[in-house]
């Protein structure tokens, strides 16, 4: 499937980063998005969508694509993933596991190829491929998948609950994650700092600082995160 731009001419410099995103319409994608066109390090951001962003941005080009059939994509030099959703939100275990772990491993593939060595990718805290939870298995596994593809830099992000606005992001809200705020409200200092709740922006933000300054795999836990 042809990639589809939804910007005008891409702008470039001779320094600048360019960058590849995946899910920039979930709650962390969002902010990786924001934060990116705000760094005036990044040249360009290829954002892989599946409907098109209201955000335009001369260094933006949106790309409408299938993530079952991801086309010969830009040449980029690292990207992020923040593709997930629930498997109440997909409709079973297998849709969940399609953009859990399909999609998510298929555009790290796809970075890959067009000459990405540095990945960034959010997974969820508890991720574990021997897990008798399904959810945090099928991240485990795909933390799993993406050690093997011999990135030079691989960073992921384990977050607690996250904290964001899912409404503005045309998403349900999340029960779960909506107790654990009003927990941490109250609560919050009994809450050790890997469990409490997470703002969405300081993911992003982490992801941000980790990746091109980092050589190797590496695993930020919620808790690190939420000290910057």
């Amino acid at each position: 499937m042809a990639t589809s731009p939804r910007a005008p001419a891409p702008y470039r410099t001779g320094t600048g980063r360019t960058v590849l995103l995946a899910g920039a319409s979930g709650l962390v994608g969002r902010e990786l998005l924001g934060q990116l066109l705000a760094d005036p390090s990044v040249a360009q951001v290829h954002a892989l969508v599946r409907r098109d962003l209201p955000q335009p941005d001369p260094r933006l080009v949106q790309h409408l694509v299938d993530f079952r059939c991801l086309p010969t994509l830009p040449g980029v030099a690292e990207a992020y993933v923040a593709l997930g959703t629930t498997i109440k939100v997909a409709g079973s275990q297998e849709a969940f596991r399609a953009v859990d772990f399909d999609a998510v491993l298929a555009v790290a593939r796809a970075a890959k190829s067009a000459g990405a060595t540095r990945l960034g990718v959010v997974s969820a805290m508890g991720a574990h491929a021997g897990s008798r939870v399904f959810y945090n298995r099928v991240k485990g596994e795909m933390e799993q998948a993406l050690r093997s593809l011999g990135f030079g830099t691989l960073v992921i992000a384990r977050p607690s609950l996250l904290v964001g606005d899912r409404h503005a992001a045309g998403q349900p809200v999340r029960r779960g994650e909506a107790i654990g705020q009003q927990a941490s409200r109250w609560i919050g200092f009994l809450i050790p700092a890997n469990y409490r709740p997470i703002e969405a922006r300081k993911v992003a933000a982490a992801l941000l600082r980790a990746v091109p300054r980092s050589t190797g795999q590496h695993v930020l836990l919620s808790g690190d995160m939420q000290q910057r």
